[in-house]
């Protein structure tokens, strides 16, 4: 699997035609303690750049942006329910929807790791 990186501080990993989205170390970090997120609808479907959903933390509250086009499949109900997920574990148990790829080409304008960490830095 391979994760991708967006310079809205999302981050992407695709198996199959299914992507798992979340944020970013570096988002967490930059908004302290996550009291809520909104989490889109499953079966909605997005363009790139949509806003999906918003996490709020303490300090402030962010858009969370569509990596790529497609379908949300899935929500994870655990992040709704312990927000705090995002900051623990930002990149496993902290995700934010499951989507369904309509353009997997999209990918290929995204940041690998290295690219973010010297984005992010």
């Amino acid at each position: 699997m391979t994760t991708k990186y967006t310079e809205d501080h999302e981050w992407i990993t695709v198996d199959g035609d299914i992507a798992t989205v979340g944020i970013t170390h570096h988002a967490q970090d930059a908004l302290g303690d996550v009291v809520f997120v909104d989490l889109p609808e499953v079966g909605k479907t997005f363009a790139q750049k949509d806003v999906a959903g918003v996490v709020e933390s303490v300090k402030a509250a962010a858009d969370v942006y569509m990596p790529v086009s497609g379908e949300v499949t899935e929500v994870n109900e655990a992040l709704r329910n312990d927000p705090s997920l995002a900051n623990s574990d930002p990149l496993g148990a902290g995700w934010f929807f499951k989507v369904k790829l309509s353009d997997a080409s999209q990918l290929d304008a995204l940041l690998d790791e290295t690219a973010y960490a010297a984005f992010a830095a």
